[in-house]
């Protein structure tokens, strides 16, 4: 399934008023997607919609949920990141990415997993490393083209991180499933 652009998404949650960019509300939903079994697209609505059904068409946000749960389960790394494209101004593009973290970390608590910074491990570290980039902002003491370098390694690592934490939160995904618990 194809994940749809940026701006569409974008266009898209302003008309229905809500409180998150497409950036974040695409972290949420990895974020969610990660820590939480069983996260359906009604769940995520609920989380990025003021007002779920408010008129207007959700098939982007289907679509898009329907991506970003695909790209996660499968084994050859296709994950992408909803960004503003590459012809957008970096500062606008470095905005998204730390809003997009920001997302993520907000998803991974909405999913059960309460404070990601005490995972162990190389877990823990990628949840920190989140934590900091959410306050990324453009060195204006950096030339232009370091600059780039820069955002296009913090890109790649989100993109990575976030597929290593998907693999590695399984067990707590399962732990935490309803299908778990036991019957009463």
């Amino acid at each position: 399934m194809m994940q749809p652009e940026y701006k569409d998404v974008q266009q898209l949650l302003e008309r229905q008023h809500s409180l998150a960019d497409a950036a974040e509300a695409h972290g949420t939903l990895a974020g969610c997607l990660c820590g939480a079994a069983g996260y359906r697209f009604e769940d995520w609505l609920h989380e990025i919609l003021p007002a779920v059904g408010s008129g207007g068409s959700a098939e982007p946000l289907r679509e898009l949920y329907g991506a970003t749960a695909g790209a996660l389960l499968q084994p050859d790394m296709e994950f992408e990141l909803l960004l503003p494209n590459d012809a957008q101004p970096l500062e606008e593009r470095t905005a998204a990415l730390a809003q997009w973290c920001q997302g993520f970390l907000y998803g991974l608590g909405a999913g059960r997993i309460t404070d990601g910074t005490e995972l162990p491990g190389e877990v823990g570290e990628i949840v920190r490393d989140f934590t900091e980039i959410s306050r990324a902002a453009v060195d204006a003491a950096q030339g232009e083209e370091s600059n780039e370098a820069a955002y296009a390694e913090l890109v790649e690592f989100v993109r990575v991180g976030v597929q290593l934490l998907f693999e590695e939160l399984a067990g707590a995904r399962r732990a935490t499933s309803p299908s778990a618990a036991p019957l009463h």
